[in-house]
Formats: structure tokens, C-alpha cells, sequence
């Protein structure tokens, strides 16, 4: 069965130009760095993002530990999210990797993280009975929500001011510039590096790149060998993120529409509660009122719909593979369950 997989972003496939993109990409040894696709995403994603220099590397989750790794040392600390990807979804990898500490807090309602709170989360310079407080890092979006320009600045400044640097888990960027309707650089400006998602909503199959100052990508290149990132003939994924990019994002803008035409239509539905924020971007949080989540999603998995039934609220993701009937056919499946239950 072809299933209308609504469950996240990561699950689109390859389409026939992107294949053909991949299949004939001329490819090297990129542990030598003689790879001219991987060296080619490189430099395009590096320029769309106004940094010096740029890194591929296999995933989000490596190229945020990449960034990590390169800025902070032992007994080092950053301050996060508490429910931030690169706190929580990352598998513990900088403290793992790193010994660099976590300083989470919780997030406010719009996604970001209150200055006032970093501020006095942020450990006195000199004191030996703390961790060195070196870096924040921020999450745009974040479950889909939009980081505003002015807070990033102020961010901007107030790490400056500090004497911290700022780090962009930038997974979903560009869902955030072409909801602001600026260009990617209004926000990756802000930020000394900044890590982005090749393989959610811009459809490739495969990496991220992690981009900023020339010599700490360089630095950044030992910790990816080291991890085990070397990925030799790597232009035939590579030559499929740089098609993301030169050609689907504009296409974001259809996505952020769809999953605003799902929640109106949610949020029609007595037994559902569609929370605030939900379609801002690609993404729609709804929480059933009474019903189980697990049996929702066993009801709509067998009608062809995947969606994933581990919490509620449960997140619902929209994306270059779904279309405006889908989004019909997820509501009134959902309205049938309610209806037959």
C-alpha cells in the first residue's frame, strides 16, 4: 500500500530529477577532499547562508555534535533547550563525545529561550566549582515555530555582550525565512554557525551541512573524521542536497499552506484541540480530547495514513510528498474515527 505518511518531514522520497541529480554526480575521494559535488554543496549552501565555509556531514545530529564539539572543550557548557533537538534527540552525544555539559531551561511559548533566563543560568567567569559557560544555542524553528528577527538579534547582541558565541540549529531554516518572507541570511547572520537539514522539508535523502567562520570549519573537518563522517565517494548524496537547495525551497511555502488548510479544518472538531502555533510552518500539534492516540492511528494506518501515535498531543507533519487531497483525506479520516467510535 502507498501510505500518506504524515509522521515527519525526514520521509520524502527522491523525485526523478533529484535521482538523475545523484546518479550522474561526478564524485572523488572526499576524505581527500577531491569530491567536486561535495565540494560544489559546499560552496553553494556556504554562500546561500553567508558563511566562509561549509561542512557536510551524514545528518542533523552530527553536524549539530560537529558544531559542539568545535566550540566548546571539556568541562565546557551550553546553554539549551529543554526540549531542544540538540538536548534531548541527540542521544546525549556532546556530553558522550565532548564531556561538555547541557544547561537546559525551558523554552518559552513562541520557541525561544528567555534572555532574562539564560542570563541567570549563565555560570560566574572564574569560579572553579562551575562549568565554564561558553555558548547558546538556539533551535529555529522549533516545533515549527518561527524565531522573530528582532529576538534573534537581541540574542545576537546579548551573547556578544557576554562574551558567549551562538549556535543555530537550523534544521528547518528555511521554513522559517520563507514564513518571514526574507531571505535565509536575515537570519543566519546572527549566528557564528549554523546547521542545516537537507533531508527534511527540502527532500533530500540524505545530510545536513554545518556552516560558519572558515578555520572553525576546518577544525570542525578533524571532529567529522573522527566521529567516523569520512564518507569517500560522498557526491552522489551530496549531489542531491545541493538539488534541495537550488531547487525546493521556494516549494516550502505550499507545505506551510497545507498545514494551515489542516488545522482550520481541526480545529472544526470538537474532540480534537489544535494548539496554538500549529500551521504556523509545515507543522500541526493536535491533542484528542477524550480518545486514544494509538487507536487513532491504527483507525487511519488502516485507511493508508501513517501518523504517529507516541504522544498527545500528537505532531503532525506536512510535507513535499503530501498535496492538498491528502490533507482532506487525513480530515476526514479523522472525522470518521470519531463518527465510528
Amino acid at each position: 500500500m502507498e501510505y500518506k505518511d504524515f509522521r515527519s518531514d525526514t520521509v520524502t522520497k527522491p523525485c526523478a530529477a533529484m535521482r538523475k541529480a545523484m546518479a550522474e554526480a561526478e564524485v572523488g575521494d572526499d576524505v581527500y577532499g577531491d569530491d567536486p559535488s561535495v565540494n560544489a554543496l559546499q560552496e553553494y549552501g556556504a554562500a546561500l547562508l553567508g558563511k566562509e565555509a561549509a561542512l557536510f556531514a551524514s545528518s542533523g545530529t552530527q553536524s549539530n555534535l560537529l558544531a559542539l564539539l568545535t566550540h566548546l572543550g571539556r568541562g565546557d557548557e551550553y546553554i539549551v533547550g529543554q526540549d531542544a533537538h540538540t538536548y534531548k534527540m541527540e542521544g546525549g552525544g556532546a556530553a558522550v563525545f565532548g564531556s561538555i555539559q547541557p544547561q537546559p531551561i525551558e523554552f518559552e511559548e513562541d520557541g525561544s529561550l528567555g534572555l532574562a533566563k539564560v542570563e541567570a543560568k549563565i555560570k560566574p567567569e572564574g569560579n572553579i566549582h562551575y562549568a565554564r559557560t561558553q555558548l547558546l544555542c538556539l533551535e529555529n524553528t522549533q516545533d515549527g515555530k518561527v524565531l522573530s528577527l528582532d529576538y534573534q538579534a537581541k540574542a545576537a547582541a546579548f551573547v556578544k555582550e557576554r562574551g558567549l558565541r551562538l549556535h543555530l540549529d537550523g534544521a528547518r531554516v528555511f521554513n522559517a525565512a520563507v514564513k518571514l518572507k526574507v531571505g535565509v541570511q536575515e537570519i543566519s547572520r546572527h549566528y557564528e554557525t549554523v546547521s542545516v537539514c537537507l533531508s527534511k522539508g527540502l527532500g533530500a535523502p540524505i545530510g545536513s551541512i554545518l556552516c560558519g567562520p572558515k578555520e572553525f570549519i576546518k577544525r570542525a573537518l578533524r571532529w567529522r573524521k573522527v566521529l567516523g563522517g569520512g564518507m569517500r565517494q560522498a557526491g552522489i548524496v551530496a549531489a542531491g542536497g545541493l538539488y534541495a537547495l537550488r531547487n525546493n525551497i521556494p516549494r516550502l511555502a505550499e507545505d506551510h499552506e497545507n498545514a494551515e488548510f489542516l488545522t482550520k479544518g481541526l480545529r472544526e472538531m470538537p474532540e480534537i484541540e489544535a494548539l496554538p502555533h500549529s500551521g504556523e510552518t509545515n507543522m500541526v500539534f493536535i491533542r484528542l480530547r477524550e480518545k486514544n492516540p494509538q487507536d487513532l492511528s491504527d483507525f487511519l494506518k488502516a485507511r493508508g495514513i501513517l501518523m504517529r501515535p507516541d504522544k498527545n498531543p500528537i505532531r503532525i507533519v506536512v510535507h513535499l510528498d503530501l498535496n492538498r487531497a491528502d490533507m482532506r483525506a487525513l480530515l476526514d479520516g479523522i472525522k470518521d474515527f470519531f463518527t465510528n467510535r
